[in-house]
């Protein structure tokens, strides 16, 4: 592993370490809040290093995933803090007794497999799957900032803070996608 990568591995981690400090400080009595809070913030990263991630695979098309490697390493880093910010999740969701909808999971979980399974399998598909990737991603995360606005989320009050992530979130897809579609349409090649 390259001391590059594995000091963006290491940044990643430590800041998901740092969340959870933060949070057990400042509720040091309330472990379940502790992990909430945890879990509200881990995902904002997750948010940021996907969107990271989508910008590598964008600004370097047409170059093939399997040869841009900034894409795969923040592919990689996406899957390491999510998986993090799963344990996050999970943990509030147990220690909170927040009450689970199975219906509204399966896309979440599908997407979760996507993740994880994506720094050792999305560089040996074509270009459609990897979209496919990219855009069934971001669709949850915006799905999931919706959810967050309307108040669907028990212990989380919508806030200021959903409005940016979900801003974030759409402005990323629609620029990304601009990107892409201007580089494939002058290359005539899409993959």
């Amino acid at each position: 592993m390259k001391l590059a990568l594995r000091n963006l591995l290491l940044l990643g981690v430590m800041a998901e370490v740092l969340i959870f400090v933060v949070a057990y400080f400042m509720n040091p009595e309330e472990l379940g809040e502790a992990f909430r809070i945890s879990a509200r913030w881990s995902g904002r990263l997750s948010l940021g290093v996907f969107l990271a991630a989508f910008y590598q695979f964008a600004r370097n098309h047409p170059t093939p995933l399997k040869e841009n490697t900034a894409a795969r390493e923040w592919i990689l880093l996406f899957a390491v803090v999510h998986i993090i910010h799963f344990g996050f999740l999970a943990t509030n969701v147990f220690l909170n007794e927040i009450p689970l909808i199975p219906v509204k999971l399966a896309g979440g979980a599908l997407a979760y497999l996507m993740v994880v399974a994506a720094p050792f399998w999305l560089h040996k598909l074509s270009f459609r799957p990897q979209l496919v990737y990219f855009y069934y991603v971001s669709l949850v995360m915006i799905i999931t900032y919706v959810a967050r606005v309307k108040g669907d989320f028990e212990g989380a009050d919508p806030s200021f803070a959903h409005y940016v992530g979900m801003a974030l979130m759409v402005s990323g897809v629609l620029v990304f996608s601009w990107w892409l579609y201007r580089k494939s349409a002058k290359d005539s090649e899409f993959t």
